[in-house]
């Protein structure tokens, strides 16, 4: 059964740090790149990051540079969001994605293959 399960959300106060997590199962998980999206009331879907199969390669939404880092392991078959510094307008549900047979800029711009069910993160002011 293909699965992406996301953990880690949560209500924060700005300048506050979260640790998004996602468990993958179901799929081969080192030939995926894998992605971070997420999409607030009324605005269209953002590629916050992705990450390429080995880790190499990374791509990060202007919006989030120097703020966040994604990564993976692929051992555990995880990836994570780490978010520092988190602003009121990080403010979204945050869905983990996977996707095959693409690159990693590709991704971030098109989104996954498969999604997880998202995982709410609101930061106040």
């Amino acid at each position: 059964q293909l699965q992406l399960v996301e953990s880690g959300g949560g209500l924060v106060q700005l300048g506050g740090s979260l640790r998004l997590s996602c468990a993958a199962s179901g799929f081969t998980f080192d030939y995926a790149v894998m992605g971070w999206f997420r999409q607030a009331p009324g605005k269209e879907r953002e590629g916050v990051s992705c990450i390429s199969r080995s880790g190499t390669i990374t791509n990060y939404a202007d919006s989030v540079k120097g703020r966040f880092t994604i990564s993976r392991d692929n051992a555990k078959k995880m990836v994570f969001l780490q978010m520092d510094s988190l602003k009121p307008e990080d403010t979204a549900v945050y869905y983990c994605a996977g996707a095959s047979r693409t690159s990693t800029q590709t991704m971030c711009v098109r989104g996954g293959d498969y999604w997880g069910q998202g995982t709410q993160v609101t930061v106040s002011s």
